[in-house]
């Protein structure tokens, strides 16, 4: 079957297209013929090398966790009944015509929802309903969301607001800026302009926001902790500008801000990965959250979304079409 493979880490040329084994599914899995595989900034840091403690992949590999398509084979102790069913499924090796699966990891996709939306929401709509959790989101409250036109955090704006909160939405350049107003924020900030976190806590009063949920980490995420009013909640789960965040436990504590690192214990349980997954998938379907699909590309063309993501040219979700 057609796949995209690192063949080594490094840049994204690395991504290369080949033929493959097409999976089996073994018992307790299904195999999925994706239409849609997902793209996420995760995909372009394994590719270089990074995180190997945590995601221990080592080339060559098929990158991607996941797609939407149709089911096609069960393995032993799999009801037969999933067999021509529309699903989003998380497994290994998404940039590909077909994935294996764990039943954990797939849901059914409700009638009047495409394959490419139920696809943006396989990780971030989960991603974004988990980090809602952490910061518990409260109606009148001040809520900062970065990287507010990214995957997860366009969804988080939109959270944050059907939740009645204010949105302060950060991100770079007017188009990104432009974006975040429409999807809810009733303030958007340039980050990339100096004294941007000052502009941010005037727009909160003052004092800083309530919440923060930091979509970039790094320097940008350490900036984004000040924002914060005392008293307050700074959620990070960002790596795009440098890494993550690390947040001196002492300063938190100073400010009494609890400082929630969502990445620190490893991916959730299974079976809460799939509740969020499920919720995700509904919320959509209804029409409660839109995820902004910025950007496809054919599977062949897996290089070009990573070098796109990497310039930070994509606004919303980047797919592969296969």
């Amino acid at each position: 079957m057609r796949a995209v493979q690192v063949r080594e880490f490094g840049g994204p040329e690395v991504l290369v297209p080949a033929e493959v084994p097409e999976p089996v599914a073994g018992p307790g899995e299904v195999v999925v013929e994706l239409v849609v595989a997902d793209v996420i900034y995760l995909d372009t840091l394994l590719r270089q090398g990074w995180g190997g403690e945590v995601f221990p992949v080592r080339p060559p590999y098929i990158p991607g966790g996941g797609g939407a398509g149709r089911v096609v084979a069960v393995g032993a102790g799999v009801d037969p009944g999933w067999v021509g069913k529309r699903v989003v499924a998380r497994g290994q090796g998404g940039y590909a015509e077909r994935i294996a699966a764990s039943t954990e990891g797939v849901v059914e996709i409700p009638e009047g929802l495409a394959f490419p939306q139920a696809a943006a929401v396989l990780h971030d709509g989960a991603t974004a309903l988990m980090l809602a959790g952490k910061g518990e989101i409260a109606k009148g409250q001040q809520v900062l969301v970065t990287a507010a036109t990214g995957g997860a955090g366009s969804l988080l704006v939109q959270l944050a607001r059907d939740a009645g909160a204010r949105v302060i939405a950060a991100a770079r350049g007017e188009r990104k800026l432009k974006l975040a107003r429409e999807l809810g924020a009733e303030v958007a900030v340039d980050y990339s302009v100096a004294g941007w976190d000052e502009r941010v806590r005037e727009a909160a009063g003052g004092e800083g926001v309530d919440l923060a949920f930091d979509g970039a980490g790094g320097a940008l995420g350490e900036v984004t902790f000040g924002t914060v009013a005392k008293g307050g909640r700074f959620v990070t789960y960002g790596t795009s500008n440098g890494g993550l965040v690390e947040i001196d436990p002492q300063a938190a504590e100073r400010r009494q801000v609890r400082a929630v690192n969502a990445l620190a214990d490893g991916p959730p349980p299974p079976d809460v990965a799939r509740d969020n997954l499920t919720r995700a998938v509904a919320l959509a379907a209804e029409g409660r959250i839109t995820p902004v699909i910025g950007a496809t590309y054919p599977l062949e063309r897996a290089a070009d979304a990573h070098r796109s993501l990497a310039e930070r040219t994509t606004l919303g979700k980047s797919l592969l079409f296969v």
